[in-house]
C-alpha cells in the first residue's frame, strides 16, 4: 500500500499535470483533493494538447480508477464540457471517474457572486479567475453550501432556490453593474447535474480507507501551488482553499502517517498569474523571453503569466511546510539561450538579508538577493538522459539540491511526456 503526494511549490503553473500523468502507471488510484475549474492541468502526447479542469490527469491511462475528492469545488456546467471534451477519445469515463458526495457544487450565483465581489474592490481586487471558487468555500466554511450527495435528495431543487435567492441578495448588496439571465444559466446548470448523475458518487473517504486495506497504491493530486494556499500563500492573493500536503488529508480523508512521497514540483524560474508582490519579478526584455518561449499563457484562462528568476526563499519555504521528499524541475528548456541565469537566494528585509520567507514580501519590504550563473546554449527538448543535459544545467540543479536539501529526481526538457529525463 502507497500514499504519495504530488503538488506545486510555487504561484501554480508549475506542470503538475504532465508529471501525474508520467508517473500514472505506477498508481492504481489518483484522487484530486482541492481546488476548482480554475485550475487547468495540461497534458501534452501523441502530438494532442489535453487540458483538464477538474478531472483527476491519470484519465487518460487504462489500468486505475480516479476521483475527485471532497476537497474539490465542481461547477457541472464546466465539468460537462470536459467530459464531452473527452468523448472523441473513446475514454470509459463512467468507470474510471467516480465523484466525492461531500464534494460542494458551484452555482451558477457563484460565479455572479465573484464577478460582483471583483467588480466592487475596483483596484485592490486580487486578480480573482471569476470561476466561483471563492464565493463557493465561503459557503462551505459558512455551512450554507450545497454538496454532490445533495443531488441524491428529494428537496435538492428546494436547497438550491434557498441558496440562489441568497446570493442574489448579496449580488445587489455590491450596487455594481453585473448583467445575467439567471434563468438561461440555470437551464444549463440543471441539464449539467443530470449528466454529473451519470457518474458513481462516492464516500470517498471510506473508498480510499477499503482501497488502503486493499494494498491499492494512491496517488493524491493537488491543484494550484503552495504560495496560493489561503494560510501559507501570499495572502490576501492566494486561492480559497489548502494548496499544501495538509489539503490532501482534509481532502479526502487520507491519514497524514499514511503519506509517504511528498513529490513537489517547480519551475526552473518563477510564473505568477493575477495581483500580488512577486519579488523576482522581471519586467525587462528577460522576462519577456521567458513569457514568449514558455509560453505563459495561462490553459484555462489565457492570461499572461508574469516571469522571474527562481526564488529559493519561496521554494526552500514551500518544501518545509509540505515535507517535500523528492522535486522535480520543469522548463529547464525555457532557459536555454540566456547568457546568465539569476537565483535568489536571500531577501533584504528592513535593512538585514534573511533566508526565510517573512509574513509580508511586498516590494516596499523585500528586495531579492541574487546568485549569478552561467547560461546555456544547447536545445534540451530533444535530449533523453541526464548526462546529454549541459553542464552549465547540470551545476544549476546541483546548486538548488545543495541549497535545497531535497534531490531533483525529475528534470522536464518539453511539454510531451516523452520529454522527461529521470536523475
Amino acid at each position: 500500500m502507497t500514499v504519495d503526494l504530488l503538488l506545486g511549490l510555487q504561484w501554480g503553473d508549475e506542470g503538475k499535470g504532465k508529471i501525474v500523468d508520467v508517473l500514472t502507471s505506477k498508481y492504481d488510484i489518483i484522487a484530486r483533493f482541492q481546488g476548482g475549474p480554475n485550475a487547468g492541468h495540461t497534458l501534452e502526447f501523441d502530438g494532442i494538447k489535453h487540458v483538464l479542469r477538474t478531472i483527476p490527469s491519470g484519465i487518460f491511462h487504462d489500468n486505475n480508477i480516479n476521483i475527485i475528492g471532497n476537497g474539490v469545488v465542481i461547477d457541472p456546467v464546466v465539468f460537462k464540457s470536459e467530459v464531452d471534451g473527452l468523448a472523441k477519445f473513446n475514454l470509459d469515463i463512467k468507470s474510471k471517474l467516480i465523484i466525492s458526495r461531500k464534494a460542494h457544487l458551484i452555482l451558477p450565483t457563484h460565479r455572479l457572486l465573484d464577478a460582483a465581489s471583483e467588480a466592487s474592490k475596483g483596484k485592490a481586487k486580487i486578480g480573482s479567475t471569476l470561476k466561483g471558487i471563492g464565493p463557493t468555500y465561503m459557503d462551505k466554511t459558512g455551512r450554507n453550501g450545497i454538496r454532490v450527495g445533495d443531488i441524491e435528495l428529494e428537496d435538492f431543487k428546494e436547497r438550491y432556490r434557498a441558496l440562489a435567492d441568497k446570493h442574489e441578495a448579496m449580488i445587489a448588496f455590491y450596487d455594481v453593474n453585473i448583467q445575467y439571465n439567471l434563468a438561461e444559466l440555470e437551464k444549463e446548470f440543471f441539464e449539467s447535474i443530470e449528466d454529473l448523475k451519470k457518474l458513481d458518487f462516492i464516500d470517498s473517504e471510506e473508498y480510499l480507507h477499503q482501497a488502503q486495506k486493499a494494498g491499492k497504491s494512491i496517488l493524491c493530486e493537488g491543484a494550484q501551488g503552495s504560495l496560493l494556499d489561503v494560510d501559507f500563500g501570499t495572502y490576501p492573493f492566494v486561492t480559497s482553499s489548502n494548496t499544501t500536503a495538509a489539503g490532501a488529508c482534509t481532502g479526502l480523508g487520507i491519514a497524514p502517517n499514511k503519506i509517504k512521497e511528498v513529490y513537489g514540483i517547480f519551475k526552473a524560474y518563477v510564473t505568477r498569474v493575477g495581483s500580488g508582490p512577486f519579488p523576482t519579478e522581471l519586467f525587462d526584455e528577460d522576462g519577456t523571453t521567458m513569457a514568449r518561449v514558455g509560453n505563459e499563457f495561462g490553459s484555462v484562462t489565457g492570461r499572461q503569466r508574469r516571469c522571474g528568476w527562481l526564488d529559493l526563499v519561496a521554494l526552500k519555504y514551500a518544501i518545509q511546510v509540505n515535507g517535500v521528499t523528492q522535486l522535480m524541475m520543469m522548463k529547464g528548456d525555457v532557459l536555454s539561450g540566456f547568457e546568465t541565469l539569476k537565483v535568489c537566494t536571500e531577501y533584504t528585509y528592513k535593512g538585514k538579508n534573511i533566508a526565510h520567507f517573512p509574513y509580508n514580501i511586498e516590494p516596499e519590504n523585500v528586495t531579492p538577493v541574487y546568485k549569478e550563473f552561467k547560461g546555456w546554449k544547447a536545445d534540451l527538448t530533444g535530449m533523453t538522459t541526464y548526462d546529454e543535459l549541459p553542464v552549465e544545467l547540470k551545476e544549476y540543479i546541483d546548486f538548488i539540491e545543495k541549497e535545497v536539501e531535497v534531490p531533483i529526481k525529475i528534470v522536464s526538457v518539453g511539454p510531451d511526456r516523452k520529454q522527461t529525463i529521470t536523475k
